[in-house]
């Protein structure tokens, strides 16, 4: 055996162990050789319990410390070899005796013996101090038990008095809490009941009179299926089941009171744990009749209100406070390009963005205004483009808050109206009272506007407005010989090269008939005007095409000059037609120009006359 050393590997200190063993001849054969944790040994001792300064110690046969519970290893491989102590131990082997310790000098009862034929000493070492006290203490407990058997005595008679007071008390209050309890259960509106595991009842109040006409009393201790009947109990026996497994239930039954009148009812089944077992189930029946007529009424409503949605011509889109699409109705769908489902939780300003009719630019959402303002947000005008095709619809659109009872904001509608048809009708129609239906040139309403402008215009910047007036010469004939058809389509031939013949500054209106109108602002000498004149009557020299066949039509025409011959338009006009009038008498196929009052108009004859 040799001395405790830590082990190189965990450090835990170890007890070299070795020992020779021989052939059966006697001769030797080897040795075997071990180690032992000294922890072994301080678990071995670990269930004594000796007291302070009191502990177990065991030695090698020289006085090396091996083991010292429960001070740890501080003296393990340490020696107490000559002391007086283990002078002792080694010379007489075991016995008891009492000294005081080499080590810390505390005095101590020591018995001691070697360990069988290994060269082992083990010793238990109490303190002198914790034996005395615990004979002091044990004298103590029973002067201390002998005192209190003697008071215990005389305090027994006043506890049993304290006793049957106590109970008499706590039995009257459990009596009131019961009388509490069951009056507060059986005011409760809903069935509420107690059934053992077999199913039998152990309490019910008194609701179950009204659903099922049987008393508490007339229940107590019968099977649930006499209170059912056997096809609702039928119904009911797999949530049973499953309560009496473990497992908490909840559904909605429909039950037929005594009066005959069909209760929607919810029913709660909860399993009674006693540990890990169920012992019973708490039964509790609310009738939600009223919630289900409410529900099927607020279904209905809500059913309505789809299906008008749905039949609106108007878009619709709703939101929820933050903005986000809860909702488009197919009309809003058609516009937008979003399907509901995709909208849904997708931004409103993504879903629904109104463009300005004028610049395209992206305008502010009436739904976004109406959740931050909180206000119904007037009609505003504006284009939505579809999402995947692109294409464009004019809308007009409001949108209102949807609040709460409380008036907090949870949401908004909009309602956006197609208005692109009636857009495109009223620029029809407007067009229509300005233009010429048949040559699509300015009437003479459009005409007078821009004459107005005109002339405020010229007197502004000291320059001269002319006026025409023209018309074709042979119109007439053209319309006996070849019809009212060809003679529109000359109409319609001749407007456009009277507009090729201008400039683009000036207007070219279509008067009635076969009479024109042009109008020549911001002339700076009357020649400017007879210039125009020419060109007009170059225009004309080509014959036009009707139907295959080659018509030559003239033109006689007028001009008047602003402000030499007037300062309103109806002068001017006037003017003009006493010109063109005076062209018809002069020959036809030339311009006359106004020279003022009583003088003769001049003529503007076209540039092959004059050469």
């Amino acid at each position: 055996m040799g001395k405790p050393v830590p082990s190189r590997v965990t450090g835990i200190y170890i007890l070299p162990l070795s020992r020779a063993y021989r052939h059966p001849d006697g001769s030797f054969a080897g040795v075997v050789v071990g180690a032992l944790r000294l922890s072994f040994f301080n678990e071995m001792f670990g269930s004594l319990d000796l007291g302070p300064n009191s502990g177990v110690n065991m030695f090698r046969g020289d006085g090396v410390i091996i083991s010292r519970f429960p001070y740890g290893d501080a003296d393990v491989g340490k020696t107490i070899a000559g002391t007086h102590n283990f002078l002792r131990f080694q010379r007489e082997g075991s016995g008891s005796f009492v000294g005081r310790a080499a080590l810390d000098g505390v005095e101590r009862l020591y018995t001691y013996r070697k360990v069988g034929n290994y060269p082992l000493i083990i010793n238990v070492a109490q303190a002198t101090h914790t034996i005395l006290d615990k004979w002091y203490r044990s004298a103590w407990m029973l002067g201390g038990f002998a005192l209190l058997l003697i008071g215990g005595c005389m305090g027994l008679g006043l506890l049993f008095v304290r006793e049957l007071t106590l109970r008499q008390s706590v039995s009257g209050q459990l009596k009131q809490a019961e009388h509490d309890l069951r009056t507060i259960l059986n005011n409760l509106p809903s069935m509420i009941g107690y059934w053992d595991r077999d199913l039998r009842n152990r309490f019910a109040n008194h609701a179950y009179l009204e659903w099922f006409g049987q008393a508490p009393g007339e229940m107590r201790g019968k099977h649930i299926s006499h209170l059912l009947g056997p096809e609702l109990y039928e119904k009911n026996r797999p949530y049973l089941e499953q309560a009496l497994q473990g497992h908490e239930q909840l559904f909605e039954r429909t039950i037929v009171d005594p009066k005959g009148v069909a209760r929607y009812a919810l029913a709660s089944y909860t399993p009674d744990f006693d540990g890990s077992e169920v012992r019973g189930i708490f039964v509790q029946v609310t009738d939600i009749t009223e919630r289900k007529r409410m529900e099927d009424a607020l279904f209905d409503e809500k059913e309505r209100m789809r299906l008008t949605l749905r039949a609106m011509g108007d878009a619709v889109v709703c939101t929820d406070a933050q903005g986000h699409v809860t909702y488009l109705n197919p009309v809003a769908q058609r516009l937008t390009g979003w399907q509901g489902f995709d909208a849904a939780g997708h931004n409103a300003d993504e879903v629904v963005m109104l463009r300005s009719a004028d610049n395209d630019a992206l305008q502010d959402n009436p739904l976004r205004q109406a959740l931050e303002q909180a206000c119904t947000v007037d009609a505003v005008r504006g284009i939505v483009v579809h999402r995947s095709s692109g294409a464009r619809f004019q809308v007009e659109g409001s949108a209102s808050p949807i609040t709460d009872r409380h008036g907090a904001v949870t949401g908004a509608v909009a309602v956006l109206r197609d208005v692109t048809e009636a857009v495109a009708m009223a620029e029809r129609m407007a067009h229509l009272a300005q233009y010429d239906t048949l040559t699509n040139l300015p009437n003479r309403l459009l005409l007078k506007d821009r004459a107005e402008v005109a002339m405020a215009q010229a007197r502004r910047e000291a320059k001269l407005l002319g006026v025409m007036f023209l018309d074709l010469d042979g119109f007439k004939q053209v319309n006996d010989s070849l019809g009212h058809a060809m003679g529109d389509q000359l109409l319609v031939q001749f407007a456009q090269r009277l507009q090729a013949a201008v400039r683009a500054s000036d207007t070219v209106c279509r008067q009635g008939g076969d009479e024109f109108v042009v109008l020549l602002p911001g002339l700076d000498t009357p020649e400017a005007a007879c210039g125009v004149a020419r060109k007009i009557l170059a225009a004309c020299d080509t014959p036009f095409e009707l139907a295959g066949r080659r018509v030559q039509v003239g033109i006689s025409g007028g001009i008047a000059l602003f402000p030499q011959h007037g300062d309103t338009f109806d002068d001017l006009s006037r003017h003009a037609d006493d010109a063109m009038y005076a062209a018809k008498r002069g020959g036809r196929m030339r311009f006359m120009l106004n020279r003022g009052p009583g003088a003769e108009p001049e003529p503007v004859l076209p540039e092959s006359a004059t050469a």
